[in-house]
């Protein structure tokens, strides 16, 4: 049929009173309408009236025809309305872009309706509102702090009262933030993707619920379970989400489908679906907790549930008894895989949960251990010191509060005990296994073996970072000791310290400090013998003789070797700290408690804590800050926070205002939207130090969840405030807030690594380093190569600190980029024109890309994909070295083993071998750095002018004819050798190599006539070359290469490895999918004697070192033990550790009190030294 010209003659019969031509010219007009809706625009008004006229007998198709027109008109509300009106004409079915766009329409407008009959859950117990802080803060008009930042100085340039009305900063945050609780509110927080509810008439409202329930159905019919889904988390709408969970089920029951073993059904996919996406993109807490006593409250409908999701659940929620209830349940069951599993749910519950929350677990396992009366040796007074702790802890989370209260009685009926029997003899035992993993002990040593046993540290590399730095200059020796803590962290070598006792004699003052704590961060975990090794740096009672750096430095390195477990040694420290007098030893007796009792939430250690920062010492006040905050991190103590905000008012020293903004930041941990009163309190302070404490609040508080809100702010102060130190966290504190979203953050960053301020490039240096951490992405490599060149050196600094965090555990077959980058680490520390910052962040990015022996990735998240504390706390008060380089010890709290240890349900670590479907060489170490003996920096001779040499070789042709026979009748032989020629070429070729270093030089020299723009620009090239050629030459060897090989237990496996690993069918089985660390195996043949893996970490002891009583026989020993390590380097005592054979170098009291920055030895010391060389 011929397609219409003209719609005139159809409008004409919608005037005519004969209903027939009415329905006639709608139907050719539906038919028609994408090619004659413009003349129809101008009569919508009687389709209109035909709909609204009840009489007529096709009004639905009159209301399908008016959609159409406005669906033209761009007029999509309107056009929804009437599609909705159309009843069964709008075909859902047909897939037309008019319908699709409609459906979508629906979906928005049910989402913002269901958003305001389902309103945000308030953050704290129902009927009471959320705790408020009684401080000093600035109020707003309305009573309350500021919803914002203030727009007014100090955090607006110029001063400027108000914003441009156009501009993006003079948005109100209700209408630009994501914010779920308003209508329209959610769709991953993009502005305006819902409408504001319309005011539909009943009879749409209704039509509107069934297109829903169809396209539900059609989803359900073609298995797109998790559109629907979105739809309920979105809509907030948790009847319609447990609906499709059920619904999934059901389906798969109807299939009669068989799974295989291993295999897991649909209703368990989606039910990991929607945790995946609660943890990771729900951003608002109240909603991610309903969501997750939902999850909780159908797994446990299951028959099998998957014990595994749900003890991520209870972590998050913090229901300590429901996890206590699922252990005892298992152990109940007695059977093999059923005790696995109560071990691995362990393990997990240790990696993601606190110290605190992991005491209260203990508490309520029955008492094994007072009942059968066999306590462990390693564990005396654990359990009374977990109690200790409990009692004092106080929880001020009115949101777990709530969310116990909420699902107390679904713990209680489906997992919890009813009633309590005699424990069996096989019962006590494995509790008192499960005790033990939960203390941590288990984990940290199977962990301290695998990196004992697969230390591939490359020493050439840190002879090289101890010989291009000049020891003498305190920031140089600071930087090396840094550099050999992270790269033998965790693996108990410290042979560094014994082979360089001469260098290690050098250190004064803080160095001296840092390089004794440096031995907490090589023997972290190492709890059998960490004490022991630290005994002769340990202060002691009424002995005054030695350093009190070093005694400082002691107890802040007992705190790193128990980091996180401190239960042991918390009694010790606080006993110290109190007793100390010395400001020193308080400062580190300060940081080893905070460190020690991370998380414990111990009123007593924060009483003392606190009374020591009363006496207003600036060198304490920063330590006692900060550890005040590590004790009672995450619990959100008001009364703590008020004290804490209070002396920050009232105290003059900038040191304790800035140890006090980090505390708070970290008392708010992880409290999103409960920290909010607090952050806007310290952002609107006139206090730049405090503004500096609100961005780490909100760094802290939000850090891993991608809160649109919070990258907002951090945005804002980034551009807007005038204190340098504000703008560079605030942008540093975008890593933290994204490091669940890589690939976003080099796109965000991208114009802030261009700022005309170089505080803010460097924060966008680090926010790099932070988010991509061990991802090796190559997006933040591009960002972050011109900064290596940047102009000012502390952006050069991190730059170069940010990708050697990028880079860790990177090979070229992984990056190809890799090789060039530790090219320039090692090119740019021997520079003898660089700078000494930028020297200091090469030492310490040569220790972190190589960090653990090459066997730790930087971690913010577990394995399970919780956010990793430890880790998060670690980075973050690592980025304050900026002030105080002590600090930079903690970044090893964020150095997690990329490791697989198969566990059986003895807990033994059996001998066995798994899968790996990928080329050896995809994941292998890198290539250690060969030797090169016969270059040394410091040794270049002394230049020969060319007009010498040839002036020289002149000289040498005239006495050689002048000495020689004048031939008479006969010829000299061509085949005479000439001796005299081969020492004068030698010496020739040595000349000219010095003359060409020296050339090097004077070019170098010449940066402000350009020259050496096109030096660099070559050298770029041939690097470009060079990595092409390597890139190009692993690819030849990957192709070589045969694909799939066999790993034994405790081996390296990287994370982007874990998908390649699998279990052939064999002896042992995983519980598991395994996420890396720990796991379980059930073993198929029990019978069968098996082979078990020697733990060699556990037998090697340490030697006690003799501690000197008086300053003569410390310095006497001291010189002792460094003569004879050079004069018989090959005669060493390998019995003797590197922290035994240091202890009479470190713990000698220095000369000069307060040190400048170039230490000079003893004169004695340097005597022998001389000695020893001439011998």
């Amino acid at each position: 049929m011929v397609g219409l010209t003209s719609a005139a003659g159809l409008v004409g019969f919608l005037s005519e009173p004969d209903a027939d031509l009415k329905v006639f010219a709608l139907r050719r007009l539906d038919a028609e309408i994408d090619l004659i809706w413009t003349e129809l625009a101008g009569h919508v008004g009687e389709i209109e009236a035909l709909y609204e006229d009840e009489s007529f007998p096709e009004r639905e198709l009159a209301a399908l025809v008016a959609a159409k027109i406005y669906y033209h008109l761009q007029e999509y509300n309107e056009s929804m309305v009437f599609a909705l009106g159309a009843g069964k004409l709008f075909n859902l079915d047909f897939g037309g872009e008019f319908e699709e766009t409609i459906i979508s329409k629906c979906v928005d407008t049910y989402i913002a309706l269901s958003v305001v009959h389902n309103p945000a859950s308030p953050a704290s117990t129902a009927n009471q509102p959320p705790p408020q802080l009684t401080t000093a803060f600035p109020q707003t008009t309305n009573g309350g702090a500021s919803t914002f930042a203030s727009l007014t100085s100090p955090t607006t340039p110029f001063s400027q009262s108000t914003l441009p009305s156009k501009s993006l900063l003079s948005r109100q945050e209700a209408s630009s933030t994501f914010d779920p609780s308003i209508p329209g509110g959610g769709n991953a927080g993009v502005v305006g993707s819902h409408p504001s509810p319309l005011a539909l008439q009943r009879g749409i409202q209704i039509q509107l619920q069934s297109v829903i329930e169809q396209l539900f159905e059609r989803c359900f019919k073609e298995g797109r379970y998790r559109q629907v889904v979105g739809i309920a988390v979105e809509a907030r709408s948790l009847d319609t989400l447990r609906k499709v969970i059920l619904r999934a089920s059901e389906d798969e029951e109807k299939a009669g489908k068989k799974l295989g073993e291993g295999a897991t059904g649909i209703g368990e996919e989606l039910l990991d679906y929607v945790l995946d996406i609660c943890m990771s993109v729900v951003q608002e807490r109240g909603l991610r907790n309903e969501i997750l006593r939902l999850i909780l409250e159908l797994l446990n409908d299951i028959p099998n549930p998957d014990y595994f999701s749900i003890a991520k659940c209870v972590v998050y929620l913090g229901q300590n008894s429901m996890a206590s209830g699922i252990l005892c349940q298992l152990v109940e069951k007695g059977d093999p895989r059923s005790l696995a599993i109560a071990y691995q749910i362990s393990f997990d519950l240790y990696d993601n949960g606190t110290q605190e929350f992991l005491t209260k677990v203990r508490e309520e396992l029955p008492a094994a251990e007072e009942k059968q009366g066999e306590q462990p040796s390693r564990g005396d007074g654990v359990e009374n010191l977990d109690k200790e702790y409990s009692e004092n802890a106080q929880e001020t989370d009115r949101l777990l509060a709530e969310g116990e209260h909420g699902s107390a009685a679904s713990a209680s009926t489906s997992i919890g005990t009813k009633d309590k029997k005699p424990l069996t003899e096989g019962q006590r035992t494995v509790y008192d296994s499960i005790k033990e993993i939960l203390r941590g002990t288990k984990s940290i040593e199977l962990n301290l073996e695998f990196l004992y046993r697969n230390n591939h540290t490359d020493m050439n590399i840190l002879n090289k970072v101890r010989d291009s730095l000049e020891a003498r200059n305190s920031i140089f020796h600071t930087a090396v000791t840094f550099s050999n803590a992270f790269m033998n962290a965790g693996t108990t070598s410290d042979a560094f310290f014994r082979q360089n006792l001469e260098w290690l004699g050098k250190a004064v003052n803080w160095s001296k400090f840092s390089a004794t704590a440096a031995l907490g961060v090589i023997h972290r975990g190492n709890l059998g013998q960490g004490q022991k090794l630290l005994e002769p740096y340990l202060p002691r009672e009424n002995v005054s003789a030695g350093s009190t750096f070093s005694q400082g430095g002691s107890l802040y390195a007992l705190g790193l070797i128990y980091a996180n477990h401190g239960t042991r040694v918390l009694d010790y420290l606080r006993d110290h700290f109190k007793k100390a007098n010395e400001e020193v030893v308080q400062h580190g007796g300060a940081l080893g408690l905070g460190v020690a009792g991370m998380a414990t939430g111990s009123e007593e250690i924060y009483m003392e804590l606190r009374n020591v920062l009363y006496t207003d010492s600036a060198l304490n006040g920063e330590a006692v800050g900060l550890a005040m905050g590590l004790v009672m991190l995450g619990t959100g103590n008001i009364k703590a926070l008020e004290d804490m905000i209070q002396y920050a008012h009232d105290t003059q020293h900038e040191k304790i205002v800035r140890g006090l903004a980090i505390g708070m930041a970290l008392i708010m941990y992880g409290r999103q939207e409960a920290a909010d009163e607090l952050i806007n309190g310290l952002l609107d302070d006139p206090d730049p130090t405090l503004r500096y404490g609100g961005i780490m609040t909100v760094a802290m508080s939000y850090c891993g969840t991608g809160s649109n809100k919070a990258v907002r702010k951090l945005l804002h102060v980034a551009v807007s405030d005038v204190s340098d130190d504000v703008r560079r966290v605030a942008v540093m504190g975008l890593g933290f807030i994204l490091f669940r979203k890589p690939n976003s953050v080099p796109r965000m960053v991208e114009l802030l690594s261009e700022s005309y301020n170089p505080h803010v490039r460097y924060g966008a240096a680090m926010a790099l380093g932070i988010s991509c951490a061990g991802t090796g992405l190559d997006e933040a490599v591009d960002l972050l190569e011109p900064m290596v060149k940047d102009p000012t050196d502390f952006v050069r600094q991190g730059a170069l600190i940010a990708l050697s965090m990028i880079m860790i555990q990177q090979n070229e077959a992984m990056n190809p980029k890799v090789a060039s980058i530790r090219k320039t680490l090692q090119k740019n520390i021997g520079d003898r024109h660089e700078d000494a910052m930028a020297k200091f962040g090469c030492a310490i990015a040569l220790g972190i890309i190589d960090a653990g022996g090459r066997n730790c990735t930087i971690g913010l998240q577990t394995q399970t994909g919780n956010l990793n504390m430890a880790g998060i706390v670690g980075m973050a008060v690592f980025t304050q070295y900026w002030y105080w380089f002590p600090l930079t010890h903690f970044l090893s709290l964020s150095f997690t083993p990329t490791s697989v240890i198969g566990l059986d349900t003895e807990l033994d670590v059996p001998s066995f071998k798994f899968y790996s479907a990928t080329r050896p060489s995809l994941f292998d170490y890198p290539p250690e750095q060969e030797a090169k003996t016969d270059e040394a920096p410091e040794k270049v001779k002394t230049a020969v002018l060319s007009t010498t040499v040839q002036a020289k070789r002149r000289a040498q042709r005239r006495r050689k004819i002048v000495r020689s026979p004048e031939p008479m009748d006969y010829e000299q032989p061509s085949t005479t050798p000439k001796p005299s020629n081969i020492p004068e070429d030698k010496m020739d070729t040595d000349e000219a190599l010095s003359a060409d270093k020296v050339d090097r030089a004077e070019s170098d020299k010449r940066d402000d006539d350009g020259d050496r723009l096109d030096f660099d620009k070559k050298a770029g090239k041939e690097e470009e070359k060079e990595v092409t050629s390597s890139g190009e030459a692993m690819k030849k060897k990957l192709d070589k290469e045969k694909v799939g090989y066999d790993l034994e237990n405790m081996s390296r496996v990287l994370p982007g490895q874990l998908k390649f690993i699998s279990f052939p069918e064999g002896r042992y089985e995983p519980v598991k999918k395994p996420t890396g660390g720990v796991i379980l195996l059930m073993d198929k043949k029990p019978s069968v004697p098996k082979s078990l893996i020697e733990l060699k970490a556990r037998k090697v002891t340490t030697k006690e070192a003799p501690a000197p009583e008086t300053l003569e026989d410390r310095v006497n020993a001291a010189y002792d033990r460094a003569g004879g390590q050079t004069a018989r380097n090959a005669d060493v005592d390998r019995a003797e550790t590197g922290a035994s054979a240091a202890a009479g170098v470190l713990t000698a009291v220095d000369e000069d009190e307060e040190g400048a920055s170039d230490a000079e030895l003893p004169r004695d010391f340097e005597y022998h030294s001389d000695d020893n060389g001439e011998a």
